[in-house]
């Protein structure tokens, strides 16, 4: 993509999209800034505990300052409506299903890389570029590839599985070759305004992470008390609302055991937690929906992967299976713990990202009595 061509940056106020916005600047392209108005900043700006959410009104205006700075156009888009529709009533919906949803991959689907993207072309934008710790490989590509970033500590290829080949023509990740340390002394030496901020700790819908107030005012179900039982179905106590749970989840339980318990199974009908020991959460097989791959190409057979079930988690030795539209099954070398339904299980090939899905269930499961 020639360097006289104008590309639109992402700015989120924070200090990585600052310095992907200066980088594409000091290569000569045209930059313009452009930030997502998707919460109300009354809410989302912190937390009792004092972490920032992302986001909210204090990062738009250290948005405009960046741009400021910069001495580049700005403008805010205000999606705060599509937000509600595809993130947080998704992220309400999943947990009442019992499911651990990932809102930060759905912004990314359908609010940046769907409808921002479009909105930047219509301002004359050729392309877009975030501050994602990822790397876009062009050489001699039609379609580029995806590659983690270079810090192994804030890769966030995870979080990009949904991309096609479309949209990363018309991508750029600025700072996915460099490192954090490296980004925040490139930030400072350009005397960005944001070079010692804070990096977001909540999500902007959610601050302080205080899941109980959130769904309490949006969604009281998700709150009704219900029984925690062990695979037996012995009832050892009573759980506070399954939004507050997640599979793996040891501590807040509320309930004495001679040996540590564990969430294996989550089941929104009964309204009822399933604990039981470490072992019950090693799965040797999940399955998968909403399958992407983002050079296009469908899976036809299998095909050996390294998958990565979870952002914080490595990726290990799988086997990726085809199966009906859009959904696949994954088995693993070695029996994997603490599959969550709701997650992403993310598909690679040493640096190179291949794609994933959305987990929906894994194998072998606890079998919830009764």
């Amino acid at each position: 993509m020639s360097s006289t061509e104008r590309v639109a940056v992402a700015l989120s106020g924070g200090v990585d999209s600052a310095v992907a916005a200066a980088r594409l600047q000091a290569q000569g392209y045209e930059v313009f800034g452009v930030t997502m108005r998707l919460w109300d900043g009354s809410v989302a700006d912190s937390g009792a505990d004092g972490n920032r959410a992302c986001c909210g009104s204090r990062d738009l205006e250290d948005a405009r300052r960046v741009a400021d700075c910069l001495d580049i156009p700005f403008t805010v888009i205000d999606l705060e409506a599509a937000f509600r529709h595809h993130v947080v009533d998704d992220f309400i919906d999943r947990y009442q299903e019992g499911e651990t949803p990932n809102p930060c991959i759905r912004c990314n689907q359908f609010l940046k890389f769907t409808i921002l993207l479009e909105r930047v072309q219509s301002l004359g934008a050729t392309a877009l570029a975030t501050g994602h710790y990822a790397i876009l490989e062009r050489t001699g590509r039609e379609i580029p590839r995806l590659l983690r970033g270079v810090d192994p500590r804030k890769d966030q290829s995870y979080f990009l599985f949904t991309l096609t080949a479309n949209q990363m023509r018309r991508l750029h990740f600025p700072v996915g070759e460099l490192t954090k340390d490296e980004t925040r002394r490139l930030a400072a030496r350009l005397a960005l305004p944001v070079a010692e901020k804070r990096e977001s700790q909540d999500l902007c819908f959610v601050p302080g992470g205080d899941y109980a107030d959130f769904f309490a005012r949006h969604q009281p179900h998700a709150m009704r008390p219900g029984p925690i039982e062990e695979l037996s179905g012995r009832r050892l106590g009573q759980h506070r609302g399954i939004g507050l749970y997640t599979i793996g989840q040891r501590r807040g339980l509320g309930i004495a055991s001679p040996h540590p318990l564990y969430v294996v199974a989550i089941d929104p009908i009964g309204n009822r937690l399933i604990v039981g020991p470490e072992e019950a959460l090693q799965g040797e097989s999940l399955e998968l929906e909403g399958v992407n791959w983002i050079d296009d190409t469908p899976l036809v057979a299998p095909i050996r992967i390294e998958a990565r079930v979870r952002y914080a988690s490595p990726a290990v030795p799988a086997w990726v299976e085809p199966g009906a539209e859009g959904c696949a099954r994954v088995r693993f070398e070695k029996r994997e713990r603490a599959i969550t339904p709701g997650q992403a299980c993310v598909f690679y090939r040493e640096r190179r990202m291949l794609g994933g899905g959305w987990i929906r269930r894994w194998h072998p499961s606890p079998i919830l009595p009764g």
